[in-house]
């Protein structure tokens, strides 16, 4: 099946056998909403000018939540950057909605617990693995030294500013991710908009943390 960027971070942020989640959200979901705003750049829907998102393009690309995201920033009133973009765009809601079309599509469980019988806990084990192999097997490919397609530089862009990379790929040449993240882009325009997605994926992930430990 296919699947979007930011689907296939979620396939390699929870354990395949126990559904676990491996990063923490403050990580995992700007990450989520940086993928969606990166696979709209290198859709040619949008860009970056004067350092603000701007749409190339608003037609629909026939996804719910890319097209949801573009008629977001293309109905804004006042161009934003970046990281405001992640910022708004990032939610629990969104992930989960995203893990529950996974699940419908038989790619994975959904398994609703208690912890100590009190906090209600959801876990998202594999039903079908083949998903994520052909995902770690592109990933895999280009940091072994293959020359990455654009979606997989993205994914493997926006793992490394989420910190995804160390547990999902954990014996991977830090080197070689920090290479394909900084990219060798087909256009200058989308090198530029990715750098500013992942900065404002680490603004966010930076600002979360430090709410939460004030």
């Amino acid at each position: 099946m296919s699947v979007t960027i930011a689907e296939e971070i979620l396939l390699l942020a929870f354990g395949e056998d126990d559904g676990r989640q491996l990063l923490s959200t403050i990580q995992l979901d700007p990450a989520v909403a940086g993928a969606l705003l990166a696979e709209l750049a290198i859709s040619e829907r949008i860009t970056l000018r004067d350092k603000k998102v701007t749409v190339l393009d608003p037609a629909p690309l026939g996804d719910d939540e890319l097209d949801a995201a573009l008629a977001r920033i293309a109905g804004s009133p006042k161009e934003r950057g970046p990281a405001w973009w992640v910022q708004q765009l990032q939610s629990g809601k969104l992930r989960t909605r995203l893990l529950t079309r996974l699940a419908a599509a038989g790619v994975l469980a959904e398994e609703r617990g208690r912890v100590f019988g009190i906090f209600r806990t959801t876990r998202w084990p594999e039903l079908d693995g083949s998903v994520e192999s052909r995902v770690r097997e592109r990933v895999a490919g280009a940091l072994g030294g293959a020359e990455p397609d654009p979606r997989t530089a993205v994914l493997i862009a926006v793992m490394h500013a989420a910190k995804l990379d160390r547990k999902a790929f954990p014996g991977a040449d830090k080197g070689r991710v920090k290479e394909i993240a900084a990219g060798a882009w087909e256009a200058e325009a989308v090198a530029q908009t990715i750098a500013a997605i992942n900065a404002g994926i680490s603004i966010a992930v930076t600002t979360a943390a430090i709410t939460a430990t004030g």
